[in-house]
């Protein structure tokens, strides 16, 4: 349902923040976009409002995208940074083995997202607290 109806795809002009993450191995690649309320730097407080993404990959990466996209929803960035790939492939009800690094690559090109946005508001310290995408994989 998620690859043939994807939800959220585009992108937002003037996002807060943007986060991608690739796969040099498969080729895949996500880019979120973020629109967040309040702009304040307490995780606890901000909520995604906005979201978009865009996906060059597999079906698995564009379900998964889609997914993620609609999980985050409305969520505060705390809550966020505690989703993990598995939180993501049970919603889909599950992914096959082979495709397991697409729900890592949508959880954390949503975290490189946030990081960019606490980036831009001085945060640096707290972004540097967030997983994201390993550096090899950063684009």
């Amino acid at each position: 349902e998620h690859f043939m109806n994807p939800r959220n795809v585009g992108e937002i002009e003037d996002a807060d923040g943007v986060g991608t993450c690739g796969n040099p191995v498969c080729g895949d690649l996500m880019t979120f976009y973020i629109r967040v309320e309040p702009k304040t730097d307490d995780l606890e407080k901000v909520r995604i409002t906005e979201i978009k993404f865009k996906t060059f990959g597999c079906a698995a990466a564009i379900a998964v995208a889609s997914m993620a996209s609609e999980m985050i929803q409305d969520k505060t960035l705390a809550e966020i940074t505690e989703l993990s790939r598995r939180d993501v492939a049970n919603e889909l009800d599950g992914l096959p083995p082979a495709k397991m690094h697409c729900s890592n690559l949508g959880v954390q090109a949503i975290q490189e997202a946030i990081k960019d946005y606490l980036k831009r508001i001085g945060r640096e310290d707290l972004a540097s607290k967030i997983k994201g995408c390993p550096e090899e994989e950063h684009q």
